[in-house]
C-alpha cells in the first residue's frame, strides 16, 4: 500500500536527501516527500497542510529541535495518530527508549540506509 505522504525534518538539506533517497532505495512507494528545516517549520507545516502520513525527524535541529517537535505530534490531537521516525545518532542523548516512550514509532540510528528505513517504515505502519 502506496504511503501518501512523507515529511522529512531536518535542518541539513543534504540529510533530508539522503533520507528521501533511502526510503525510494527501499522501494517503498511514497505519493509525495515534503520537507521542513527544523521542528517549528514542521508543526506550521502540519497545521497548514495536514494530511502527512508519516513523519522523519532528526533530533538536533535549531529553532525547535525533534524531541519537542515528536512531543507536540503526539499530545495534538490532530496529528497524534501520524508515526513519528526519529533518525539519531549514537552519541545523542536519551536514546532509543526515550524516544519510544515520548511517541515515536521507531528510532533509526545514523548513519540512515535503505534498510534502515525499510524497517522502520514497517514498524510505523
Amino acid at each position: 500500500m502506496p504511503i501518501a505522504e512523507v515529511l522529512i525534518v531536518d535542518d541539513s538539506s543534504t540529510a533530508r536527501m539522503i533520507v528521501k533517497r533511502c526510503i525510494e532505495m527501499a522501494g517503498l512507494e511514497v505519493g509525495a516527500f515534503s520537507f521542513a528545516e527544523n521542528g517549528l517549520d514542521a508543526a506550521a507545516y502540519l497545521r497548514e497542510r495536514g494530511g502527512v502520513s508519516v513523519i522523519v525527524t532528526d533530533i538536533n535541529m535549531p529553532k525547535m529541535d525533534g524531541q519537542t517537535f515528536l512531543r507536540l505530534v503526539t499530545a495534538a490531537r490532530a496529528t497524534a495518530s501520524i508515526p513519528v521516525i526519529v533518525v539519531s545518532s549514537v552519541a545523542e542523548g536519551g536514546g532509543d527508549g526515550e524516544f519510544l516512550s515520548l511517541g515515536a514509532a521507531a528510532v533509526v540510528k545514523k548513519p540512515v540506509s535503505p534498510a534502515k528505513m525499510l524497517e522502520a517504515m514497517e514498524a510505523a505502519r
